[in-house]
């Protein structure tokens, strides 16, 4: 089985600048797209990133030019450097990855708040 690990939320001033980085590990021949995803409360999950090392990245046209996203493919691993951070970008960040080209896999979610 596969599994992902998420960490480096936390509560960060507007303005602020936080990286959050989501390791996977098990059983993984190769990973395809890796991404990020968020949801604050009543609001649906939304993509917020993803990177693929085929396709390349994509952001949303709330974060982009904002938030970066990258991957280290040694590591089996996704980060996304979000700064210029606003109290809408408070939400619960999920990554998503892609698992031997057929499954696909969530994070536990890490919090991050926005607040002055």
């Amino acid at each position: 089985q596969v599994q992902l690990v998420e960490s480096g939320g936390g509560l960060v001033q507007p303005g602020g600048s936080l990286r959050l980085s989501c390791a996977a590990s098990g059983s993984i021949r190769s990973i395809g797209v890796m991404g990020w995803y968020r949801q604050a409360p009543g609001k649906e999950r939304e993509l917020v990133a993803r990177i693929s090392n085929i396709y390349g990245t994509t952001y949303s046209d709330s974060v982009k030019g904002r938030f970066t996203i990258s991957r280290d493919n040694a590591k089996n691993t996704v980060y996304l450097q979000m700064n210029s951070l606003k109290p809408e970008d408070t939400a619960v960040y999920y990554c998503n990855i892609q698992v031997n080209g057929v499954s696909w896999y969530w994070g536990q979610g890490t919090q991050v708040t926005v607040s002055s």
